[in-house]
């Protein structure tokens, strides 16, 4: 390949060492495949859901033709927290924040008109995260879907949600037995799905540094490892359906060197705990640019953000990518900010050259310096919560909590001091004269929801329903696999609300100390 200037443009560079590492080759630190993007590049994964189904899926419609190449679902906070939308608790929040899903039905909706083996969705999701891959698994099977072959992720974090997010439901022992059973039953029922998403982003939002959002992240990773390997499964199956979950702030190199310190040290990890299939050892991860970055201020200028960090990502080696409509820290995303913010991927895939070679960066002294140490700071951090007993007990002493809020404070002190400049907050300050258009969601949308869970409740066998939910709280007080008692639960259309509050009955809630 040559360039517009006739320059001939290899796959691969290499430093003058021969022995430099290659992408592809443990530990990876340049990228997981050999070729990166001059394969194909990463899967465009627009972040959306709002409203009730039918809404969300005429976004997701809209999305696919717009050329975005994957999906990737919001859900509002009852669904999160394992409420359904006529329930109490869920006054005021229903749609808000994402979609609301409050039986199969609504999945049905969700994904009318899109074949689920033709797509691969990321779902946003942890403490209910079992509930709606059922949901998932149950409309595949409606479609006649080769299960083998459907493919995506859930987050199915719930570490990070003690330590920076709040949307936890159980307390944490059977909140881990939770994932490693969803492990264990994707690794014989759907050998393609991402059982897990170990999310920094979440971590980075609630104020961390890049390095603690990276050490935070992958120690959390260890301790699912662990877990799983403490049940008996096989550190070379499942570890090969591991993903995670980065934040893309705005400094570009330190991103850039987070994303290739990230890859080494999981390899390193990985192999430690016993990996020797290379594939279990790679770190394959989404990115999300940096939705605390955005400002209200001057909001266009959000694109110029979204685009240096999407450029980071993309140089970091990413696997797929979600970027930010200028207009979040207003609303929810417009179909037009919608739009650019695709836009902004495919330009950067398709337009600017960075994917024409592997690894363009690598041999820089700068990023290589760098990368060794985010490298070293980070093991730093890992091996202060190592000495805790690791990410669980650091979580229940609320060590990493106190870190997070530290460094929050921090960078809010120097955003009022001056010493962080953010453009048109704290310097180059101008009275906005445009009124942009809004997208907000109004309250009405629980009393449609409550409508809907009232028929489905009148039409369906309520029996079936009541001895699904009996078998899935008998099987709780057992130690048998839950995913099958879950399945089983959906597919009988008992409601996210039932399914959660049986299970609340036998293990309890999780109080915050």
């Amino acid at each position: 390949m040559r360039n517009r200037s006739g320059i001939e443009i290899k796959p691969i560079y290499k430093g003058v060492n021969p022995e430099s590492e290659l992408p592809g080759e443990f530990p990876f630190t340049r990228g997981i495949r050999r070729n990166m993007y001059l394969g194909r590049l990463w899967t465009m994964r627009q972040y959306a859901g709002f409203s009730t189904a039918e809404e969300s899926n005429q976004r997701y419609q809209y999305l696919l033709k717009q050329g975005t190449t994957g999906l990737s679902v919001a859900f509002d906070l009852p669904t999160q927290i394992g409420y359904d939308s006529d329930d109490m608790m869920s006054e005021g929040e229903v749609g808000k924040v994402g979609v609301a899903i409050d039986s199969l039905r609504d999945m049905e909706t969700l994904f009318e008109g899109i074949p689920l083996e033709s797509v691969t969705t990321s779902m946003t999701i942890n403490a209910t995260a079992s509930i709606l891959l059922a949901m998932y698994v149950a409309l595949a099977k409606q479609q006649g879907a080769d299960l083998t072959k459907i493919s995506g992720t859930i987050q199915n974090d719930i570490l990070k949600e003690y330590a920076a997010r709040g949307t936890y439901i159980y307390p944490v022992k059977p909140s881990m037995r939770l994932i490693t059973d969803i492990f264990e039953w994707c690794s014989q029922e759907l050998p393609k799905w991402n059982t897990i998403s170990i999310s920094g982003y979440h971590i980075r939002e609630a104020g961390s540094t890049a390095s603690q959002e990276l050490a935070f992240t992958l120690s959390n990773g260890k301790a699912y490892v662990k877990s799983a390997l403490e049940k008996g499964l096989d550190i070379n199956v499942f570890g090969k359906r591991l993903s995670f979950f980065f934040n893309a702030h705005n400094d570009f190199f330190e991103e850039i060197a987070k994303f290739r310190a990230a890859r080494k040290i999981w390899a390193e990890t990985m192999k430690d705990l016993g990996a020797t299939d290379p594939k279990a050892m790679m770190l394959r991860f989404h990115t999300q640019t940096g939705g605390s970055t955005l400002t209200a201020q001057q909001p266009e200028n959000n694109i110029s953000r979204v685009t240096i960090q999407a450029l980071s990502a993309v140089l970091g080696g990413t696997q797929s990518l979600h970027t930010n409509g200028f207009d979040e820290a207003l609303n929810l995303p417009t179909e037009k900010a919608a739009s650019i913010a695709l836009r902004t991927q495919q330009i950067i895939g398709f337009e600017s050259g960075v994917t024409n070679t592997v690894d363009p960066l690598g041999g820089s002294y700068y990023v290589e310096s760098l990368t060794e140490e985010m490298i070293k700071e980070s093991k730093s951090i890992m091996n202060d919560i190592e000495k805790m007993g690791g990410s669980v007990k650091a979580v229940e002493q609320g060590w990493i909590q106190e870190q997070i809020a530290i460094s929050s404070y921090n960078y809010q002190k120097d955003i009022e001091n001056k010493d962080q400049i953010i453009v048109g907050v704290n310097q180059f300050i101008q009275e906005d004269k445009n009124e942009l258009p809004s997208f907000k969601i109004d309250d009405s949308i629980r009393e449609t929801q409550t409508k809907k869970i009232n028929l489905l409740k009148s039409e369906r066998n309520n029996v079936i329903v009541e001895e699904s939910l009996n078998n899935l709280k008998r099987a709780a007080q057992s130690d048998k696999n839950l995913m099958p008692f879950i399945l089983n639960c959906v597919e009988s259309y008992a409601t996210l609300g039932e399914i959660a509050k049986s299970l609340r009955e036998v293990f309890g809630e999780y109080q915050n100390q």
